[in-house]
């Protein structure tokens, strides 16, 4: 039996796209808090405790671009040009972002507002688009012979929208998490203030998700709510129910990393939900992962330089984390 490369790769681009909105999700997440924190003492702490290794993070989303290019161009294409405008507006964030975040270090007291202002809007604009982009991904796209024959507008629907709007929930959640195991005293209990609402608010947009997912989409519904399927995917509402759980329960504890680890494996329960309503197609609503592949040679190619890349990436990923590793205190930095 050969080897599946389609297969190899969609884990490839999964796993690179998870540890994106893993790594990058909390260091978004920095900026969307930064209206709830006025202390400019305090917002230096939560931006030094990102400052060593928020460089790194997007190293994962410029992997899962290169390698929708390198093993699926067909959806590389039509996704691109589907969702073009959403995507410059999320990269135009990214820059702004990156930006404020250098300058403000460096930036008088009359002019530190205006960065924090540009740090904080280029973290929304980023992780609302990044969630506008998924919506309209869920909502699949219009292909004919082999390109998007949609409109350019046509990802500004109700529900991508609203997408939007939950993934910057879901940053904030893991923002206040991480900030949690970074921090102390005053801005740590703040977090976990923050923290709680935020815990409900995320549960109930992933109902919302759920719900509306197969209310619009009847291959999406008779994918979960067929049996057997019933029996095999039910596991995961339940664990998301267990898992809010026990992340309120831990919220306020002795042990500050497990509200963050709590948080990630929500995150992780969604990304499994939306991967199990659109497997096996990769252009949603009809071509599969095999459809859209590259010539097996350009695959397999490519594949060799992924499995010697990503093992340097998790190397230099788990290095930097671990170097810079414990509390921030107000007055320490890397800048």
């Amino acid at each position: 039996m050969g080897i599946d490369l389609p297969l190899i790769w969609t884990f490839i681009i999964g796993f690179g796209l998870m540890m994106y909105v893993v790594m990058d999700g909390f260091d978004l997440g920095i900026g969307l808090l930064f209206p709830f924190v006025r202390d400019e003492a305090e917002r230096d702490v939560m931006v030094n405790t990102v400052a060593p290794v928020w460089d790194g993070n997007e190293t994962w989303l410029v992997l899962g671009g290169a390698a929708l290019l390198a093993a699926f161009p067909l959806a590389y294409a039509v996704i691109l040009s589907a969702l073009y405008i959403p995507l410059v507006l999320m990269l135009l964030g990214l820059i702004l972002r990156g930006v404020a975040f250098e300058f403000r270090f460096k930036a008088d007291e009359a002019h530190k507002p205006a960065w924090d202002l540009s740090f904080t809007g280029g973290s929304y604009t980023a992780a609302f688009f990044q969630g506008v982009s998924l919506g309209g991904f869920m909502n699949g796209f219009t292909v004919e012979n082999g390109a998007y024959a949609g409109g350019a507008l046509d990802w500004i629907t109700p529900f991508s929208l609203f997408t939007g709007l939950g993934v910057v929930v879901a940053y904030a959640l893991l923002g206040t998490t991480w900030l949690i195991i970074k921090t102390e005293g005053p801005l740590q209990n703040r977090m976990v203030t923050l923290a709680r609402p935020n815990v409900l608010i995320l549960l109930a947009v992933i109902g919302i998700v759920s719900l509306w997912t197969p209310l619009a989409h009847p291959a999406v519904a008779e994918r979960w709510f067929s049996y057997p399927n019933l029996l095999f995917f039910s596991p995961v509402p339940i664990l998301v129910v267990a898992t809010v759980w026990a992340l309120l329960r831990s919220l306020g504890g002795k042990r500050h990393v497990a509200p963050f680890l709590l948080a990630l494996f929500l995150i992780f329960l969604g990304y499994s939900g939306l991967a199990i309503s659109l497997w096996p197609h990769i252009i949603p609503p009809d071509i599969t992962i095999r459809e859209a592949a590259a010539p097996p040679q350009s695959m397999g190619f490519t594949l060799v330089g992924a499995l010697l890349i990503i093992p340097f990436i998790l190397a230099y990923t788990s290095w930097s984390y671990y170097v810079f590793r414990g509390k921030v205190k107000a007055g320490e930095g890397y800048h």
